[in-house]
């Protein structure tokens, strides 16, 4: 009896285990990874001058309002569409026919009960085999980002997320990649089409999000490392 205990605990314990271990990687909000750059502004010695233009700040009026620098802010657009179809047919045939005339001896077929030994063989097989498979996503909106970094070419490197809570649960988009200068519109948009090496993460957490998941369970049988 004691020993039934054990290991039903044990399998518990396992069971546990394994439902703890479905998502370790969960994403969390404020992760640093993903936290705001802060561009770092030289200390400047403001002259006063009377003028209504000061060198220290940019002026809209005149200036690009492009992000350039580290901490500058970008606007992209999630303008992400994927179409997938792939299909596959297959067909075999296999004929196979042997015929072997009667046999004969002393200018005359040999006969046993008055039947004549012959031999026929006749094979015929046939399979068609046809799969199809389609597959389409697509994600649309915006997310403003920080320039994390501006490399030797001037390209831009930049990383961003943006969380919403609705109901029980939070939704995220997150984005990291590369930027051309040249590609950033006028009004400091990008599209994500243009964003290299680009990482784009959409997904959500909390109740309703769990509720979408397979169990461990599920994934076993649905999995390949079920045999049958």
């Amino acid at each position: 009896m004691a020993r039934t205990v054990i290991r039903t605990a044990l399998g518990l314990a396992a069971l546990l285990a394994l439902a703890g271990c479905v998502h370790p990687n969960s994403p969390i909000p404020d992760d640093p990874y993903y936290a705001p750059v802060y561009p770092d502004l030289p200390p400047s010695q403001v002259v006063t001058t009377g003028s209504i233009f000061n060198d220290g700040y940019a002026n809209e009026l005149y200036s690009d309002i492009k992000a350039l620098k580290v901490g500058d802010v970008i606007t992209v657009m999630l303008t992400e569409q994927t179409k997938a179809k792939k299909s596959a047919s297959n067909e075999i045939s296999k004929d196979n026919k042997m015929q072997l005339d009667p046999i004969s001896a002393g200018g005359g077929p040999i006969t046993v009960n008055g039947q004549t030994i012959d031999l026929s063989y006749k094979e015929k097989f046939d399979m068609s085999r046809e799969s199809d498979a389609n597959q389409s996503n697509s994600l649309a909106g915006s997310i403003s980002v920080n320039v994390l970094q501006v490399l030797a070419n001037g390209n831009l490197v930049i990383r961003g997320e943006k969380w919403v809570t609705i109901n029980d649960g939070d939704e995220f988009i997150r984005i990291t990649g590369i930027v051309r200068p040249r590609d950033i519109s006028p009004d400091n948009t990008i599209e994500s089409t243009r964003v290299a090496n680009a990482r784009i993460q959409y997904s959500g957490t909390g109740t309703f999000a769990d509720s979408q998941k397979s169990g461990w369970l599920s994934k076993f049988f649905s999995g390949p490392l079920w045999p049958f």
